[in-house]
């Protein structure tokens, strides 16, 4: 479908690359990559990043079924890890060749199911242990009901044994990631005892790669820093920017003293001044936090507050000190330093500014 938006969201490949091949280097030369494309991308493009680096890594991730299914029909072929599989989806995710994480007894039992009524031969399945996030996994004391319905079963392959690490990225949280890599290392000997072998291991994420060479283990899972984000200011520098979110002036607007501005009259101005209307909102990923002068853009390499409440569509921004016109480009971010900037004016994270970016907004990726 055509997408004639305005405003655009760039996607740098090659910062892609970059990237990866920097945590690459952190790495020993046998530690496989699995890289985390969920959220489209962490909101860029996760076809496009898979493509661009396919033959680079080992896995891919997703949290839902869809997601690997959209990868699959444009083509990707490796493996793809299914962190959050639906019993609902379990056949569509076998028909797709699909790697599900088994991580309670439903989904498990469910599974069992399916890949006997499939007649399924040594089908891969990783299997995720809780040891602190209180998320997803299975429980050290779960381990003798994993062997009875596991060991010497045909039809299912355990491809992978992982964790989380709960605050990686919290040097005060050190003691308590340090436990969990130690209930972790029990868990694996626990396993290893019981059905006589390991399969790979993986329980690093973006900022356990950085913090926790001792969590590298077989398998990293590399999610945010490939987008561009290290766990710290220090790390972030050694990265490269690998999206920039721009949209234009629509419309000004000559605003006299007592006026208001935008919806609930959230803005009145004290004085005469020029105001632009931009053709991005909340809709498209734009927090209304970021209203009332919390937030700003800039124009002409010039700071423009964002003035009144965001609308779904459009927002308002301060201008009066500004040489622009309507069709001039306005940047919502183009560093990590600027969307980082975003987030904390939004009392939010990167993460989520980067996921919220809507998928109406035009992708242009440079190659």
């Amino acid at each position: 479908m055509k997408n004639n938006h305005v405003t655009t969201l760039q996607i740098d490949l090659n910062a892609v690359r970059f990237n990866l091949d920097y945590f690459k280097s952190t790495l020993k030369d046998n530690t496989k990559i699995l890289v985390v494309v969920k959220a489209f991308g962490y909101g860029s493009d996760a076809i496009e990043i898979a493509k661009c680096i396919q033959n680079k890594v080992a896995y891919f991730a997703v949290a839902y079924t869809q997601e690997g299914i959209n990868l699959r029909a444009a083509g990707i072929n490796a493996p793809i890890l299914v962190l959050h599989p639906q019993e609902p989806n379990l056949s569509d995710l076998i028909e797709n060749k699909l790697e599900p994480n088994i991580y309670n007894v439903s989904i498990l039992k469910s599974f069992l199911k399916i890949s006997s009524d499939k007649n399924l031969n040594q089908y891969p399945i990783h299997l995720k242990f809780n040891t602190g996030l209180n998320r997803l996994g299975f429980n050290e004391s779960d381990l003798n009901l994993l062997f009875t319905e596991l060991n010497d079963n045909n039809k299912i392959s355990i491809i992978s044994l992982f964790s989380h690490l709960a605050a990686s990225e919290d040097y005060n949280e050190r003691e308590f990631s340090l436990q969990q890599i130690k209930k972790f290392n029990k868990i694996t000997s626990a396993f290893k005892l019981k059905f006589g072998f390991l399969p790979l291991l993986h329980m690093a994420n973006t900022s356990g790669i950085i913090n926790y060479p001792e969590a590298h283990f077989d398998m990293v899972r590399l999610g945010i820093g490939l987008y561009g984000f290290g766990n710290d200011d220090n790390e972030t520098a050694k990265l490269k920017n690998v999206v920039s979110l721009t949209s234009v002036i629509t419309q000004l607007h000559q605003i006299k003293k007592g006026e208001s501005v935008g919806y609930n009259r959230a803005f009145s101005a004290s004085k005469k001044m020029k105001t632009a209307t931009v053709a991005i909102g909340h809709a498209d990923g734009i927090q209304r936090a970021l209203g009332n002068r919390n937030g700003a853009v800039k124009i002409n390499n010039q700071i423009a507050p964002i003035i009144g409440n965001v609308c779904m569509d459009m927002l308002m921004v301060d201008v009066s000190d500004i040489d622009c016109k309507a069709g001039d480009s306005v940047m919502i971010f183009d560093s990590q330093k600027s969307l980082k900037n975003l987030a904390v004016k939004a009392n939010s994270i990167t993460y989520e500014i980067l996921t919220a970016i809507s998928q109406r907004i035009q992708r242009v990726i440079i190659r």
